[in-house]
């Protein structure tokens, strides 16, 4: 095993002795903790759609994993830029096809952006991230060129096509719907895309769940296709035959698993018994606990590489700071009152229990892995008494000896009592819930658990749902537009903004740290933006946490990323011929 800090991956040896206990089936089963909430190409929110899109499609440009960079994907080489940094030339490589055998095409490309783009396509996370793009123009003397015009400069002008997958135009727009409209008029605020007929009726099949869950309608020009999906057990990627990249040394075109199933298991004691039995091969999110013990086990250790590698992503508690004052009562929308929050957090404690002391304690929502992270901020201690004061001083006090804070809000006597709410995907959610209960208890909040699964969180999320919730953010090494997450327009519009956080000033630095490329400038600002959420509070930050990620010996090209997904699974190499009588 090699590690570099040049090259954030961990690297293994590929194992020299096939044991007779090891399968010979090329096949991965991949454990997960819950399914993706759709694999629409242009319509979802969760991680491990993410992931597995890296599979099933086809992107303009992708990460360079090992060196944390932006690396050529369809196209022949990264983009020529105008001196101006607003012009971006692209040419597509021959060799991509579609499954129908067609090349793909500039039109793909412009159709692709027009898509997302357009107001009646149900895809808000990825309004903000293309919102630059002024327009796409297809070069009038070679049919593989492009150019990409952008508004302003930007600090994703490159690296924004990363998560976006390209998209058959033909397949996906057969009457030609699309390019009817221009850039120009799908970014017109006055625009009423509602009122087009034809482009309403084209969205409304577009937008179809079937996109999304049926394996018959999957179109992509990944290697992996999606064969079967058994909701709530597992899904099923099965390679394509002769595909376009075969042979390709690009990471993201390899394709040597037959097949690889991504299958369902959150149970701790489950996900232990089935690596000892060698049921699974490979998993990202095995619980701490889990990975901690059977890393004692040698047996386990002689069949698998595995190791907690650091990430990008962080873990929040997020409070609503715009509550209807009905369905979700006035609590959080003093910042007095959300730092009491954070000070009932026994968030060392959390760490030392669930996690081994493996995380790192985060101030804001910038991993400490980037030069911009604002270590100047201090961590918010566990302080019951502290967090006691604060509660008196916003008034929240227990007037009728019940134990329970209370305080009369717009003429009504509301108690502090509110949901929690978190994933039901993994233990550690439930432990670590429990644990900020308890903790709140002794200060006189009554705060009621409630697990939810994926979907359903997401949805609540969205909607803004909620009293307080739990979660994480999967975030990449490149400079970060912040408006989806922190802009109080992505509040309104039913972004990730959740909480309702949103100040002017915030506003303003937002929307000037996208447009900012010279670090010497960005950074500071994006220093500023974290003191101003930290001294807001509308998260409590809980912890830049480490993939738990384990592969079995049996393949071979293991390595493991600081970027997510951690690993990829096309990439794995089985080191002995497969065994066709063999059964797993």
């Amino acid at each position: 095993m090699t590690v570099s800090d040049s090259f954030k991956a961990i690297k293994f040896v590929d194992s020299k002795d096939f044991l007779p206990s090891w399968s010979k089936k090329n096949t991965i089963v991949y454990q997960i903790v819950a399914e993706p909430d759709d694999l629409h190409p242009t319509n979802g929110n969760s991680s491990l759609r993410a992931e597995m899109n890296l599979y099933t499609q086809g992107f303009l440009t992708v990460i360079d994993l090992e060196h944390l960079d932006v690396d050529p994907g369809i196209i022949k080489a990264m983009p020529t830029i105008s001196p101006d940094e607003l012009t971006y030339g692209y040419e597509l490589r021959d060799e991509p096809k579609w499954d129908d055998g067609k090349q793909v095409t500039v039109d793909d490309i412009i159709f692709t952006f027009k898509a997302n783009k357009c107001p009646l396509i149900e895809n808000p996370e990825v309004k903000s991230t293309l919102e630059n793009i002024k327009d796409i123009v297809a070069d009038q003397t070679n049919n593989r060129k492009f150019t990409i015009t952008m508004k302003r400069k930007h600090i994703q002008n490159v690296s924004f096509s990363i998560d976006i997958p390209i998209l058959e135009r033909t397949y996906f727009d057969a009457k030609n719907v699309l390019p009817k409209y221009s850039f120009a008029k799908l970014d017109d605020s006055t625009f009423q895309a509602d009122k087009e007929k034809e482009l309403n009726d084209w969205a409304k099949e577009f937008n179809s769940a079937k996109y999304g869950r049926d394996p018959k309608f999957m179109n992509g020009l990944g290697m992996y296709k999606l064969t079967k999906w058994d909701e709530g057990q597992s899904l099923t990627l099965e390679k394509k035959v002769n595909h376009w990249t075969k042979g390709s040394k690009n990471l993201f075109e390899q394709a040597y698993p037959d097949k690889i199933i991504f299958k369902i298991n959150r149970d701790p004691n489950s996900q232990k018994l089935e690596f000892k039995s060698q049921e699974l091969d490979a998993s990202a999110s095995i619980s701490t606990k889990v990975l901690t013990e059977l890393q004692k086990d040698s047996t386990f250790n002689q069949n698998y590489n595995s190791a907690f590698v650091s990430t990008f992503n962080y873990t929040y508690i997020a409070m609503n700071m715009k509550p209807d004052g009905i369905k979700h009562k006035k609590l959080f929308t003093d910042k007095k009152v959300r730092r009491a929050m954070a000070l009932l957090c026994p968030l060392d404690e959390m760490n030392k229990v669930l996690n081994n002391n493996r995380n790192k304690r985060i101030t804001g929502p910038v991993s400490p892995l980037k030069k911009e992270y604002n270590s100047d901020l201090k961590l918010i201690p566990f302080d019951v008494e502290q967090a006691k004061k604060l509660l008196d001083e916003t008034g929240w006090k227990d007037t009728d000896g019940d134990n329970i804070r209370d305080k009369v809000i717009d003429g009504q006597k509301v108690q502090f009592e509110f949901d929690l709410n978190f994933p039901n995907t993994q233990i550690e959610w439930k432990d670590a819930a429990t644990m900020i209960a308890d903790a709140m208890n002794k200060a006189g909040i009554k705060v009621n658990l409630n697990p939810l699964d994926s979907k359903t969180h997401h949805n609540k999320n969205a909607t803004h749902d909620f009293d307080m919730i739990m979660g994480a953010w999967g975030l990449n090494f490149a400079p970060e537009d912040y408006t989806q997450i922190w802009h109080s327009s992505s509040w309104s519009s039913n972004g990730d903004n959740y909480e309702g956080f949103g100040t002017p000033e915030s506003d303003a630095l937002i929307d000037s740290i996208k447009y900012e490329v010279d670090p010497a400038k960005y950074i500071p600002m994006v220093k500023r933006l974290q003191t101003i959420i930290y001294d807001e509070q509308p998260y409590i930050f809980t912890f830049s946490y480490m993939k738990r990620v384990v592969c079995h010996k049996r393949f071979g090209n293991c390595e493991m990323f600081f970027e997510r997904p951690a690993i990829l699974l096309n990439t794995l190499k089985l080191l002995a011929s497969e065994d066709k009588s063999a059964k797993k």
